[in-house]
């Protein structure tokens, strides 16, 4: 791997480009089946139509790290764009929850289902206690069944715009089918972990947009709160466990 071309480093894995493709290895300790499962969810979401780099293939790299290949696509992030023009960061705004909204509009039968993931992950959540846990596994189980696909972790950073101004939206690792309001849940919670005037934006925008009561969204928190508070992010600790407080005892 040539470092002068890596674009980003996260944890457990580096991505670089290679030619008109990109690269994402993954370290030795990553699960092979999490490997195959993002490789596969992209490969079913590039299906709807959905303005996403194709994948190329799955391979294994001489010391046995796995990788991902898919289309490198030139351009910047619209993370970088709203904060590089303050002035449209409304026009920003809104360009990015229709593009969340379209994603919505897709369906994919195959994909995982959101509850059945947030069910597992919030039942092996200890750092809250047993009653917590029951009464958020009880209102995730009440909400209304949908099967939109949801990206679940959609923020600017994200999105990549190219020189034409088009979109195209990155990493669908977290892909699942479900309700659309609990993907603005995560969408709000990701912008409040930095921004708390964007994300009161974010919210007020995609609930006009989308005619979704405010209130029905944000009735998704404590649950989205709980399945990321397992990702043990000490810097994102305090504010999700203020979301938990919002659960409503009856």
């Amino acid at each position: 791997m040539n470092t002068e071309n890596m674009l980003a480093q996260r944890a457990h894995k580096n991505i670089y480009r290679n030619g008109d493709t990109v690269v994402k290895e993954f370290d030795a300790n990553f699960p092979k089946t999490d490997v195959l499962n993002e490789a596969l969810n992209q490969a079913r979401v590039e299906e709807t139509g959905l303005p996403i780099p194709k994948i190329h293939g799955v391979t294994v790299t001489e010391n046995g790290n796995w990788c991902i290949i898919s289309d490198y696509i030139e351009g910047r992030t619209l993370e970088e764009i709203m904060e590089e023009d303050p002035a449209n960061l409304e026009k920003y705004m809104r360009d990015f929850v229709a593009l969340q909204i379209e994603v919505h509009s897709k369906r994919c039968p195959k994909l995982n289902k959101l509850k059945d993931k947030w069910d597992g992950k919030i039942a092996d959540l200890k750092v809250i206690n047993a009653t917590t846990r029951y009464e958020l596994r009880t209102r995730l189980s009440s909400m209304p069944k949908h099967s939109k696909v949801l990206h679940g972790d959609f923020n600017p950073s994200n999105i990549i715009v190219d020189s034409e101004g088009g979109y195209h939206i990155l990493d669908w690792s977290h892909a699942t089918q479900g309700n659309a309001s609990a993907d603005a849940a995560t969408t709000y919670l990701l912008f409040a972990l930095k921004d708390q005037k964007l994300a009161d934006m974010y919210m007020t925008m995609f609930c006009d947009m989308s005619d979704i009561a405010k209130q029905y969204v944000q009735r998704w928190l404590p649950i989205t709160a709980a399945s990321r508070l397992g990702k043990n992010i000490p810097e994102e600790k305090e504010l999700l466990e203020k979301w938990l407080d919002v659960v409503e005892y009856e």
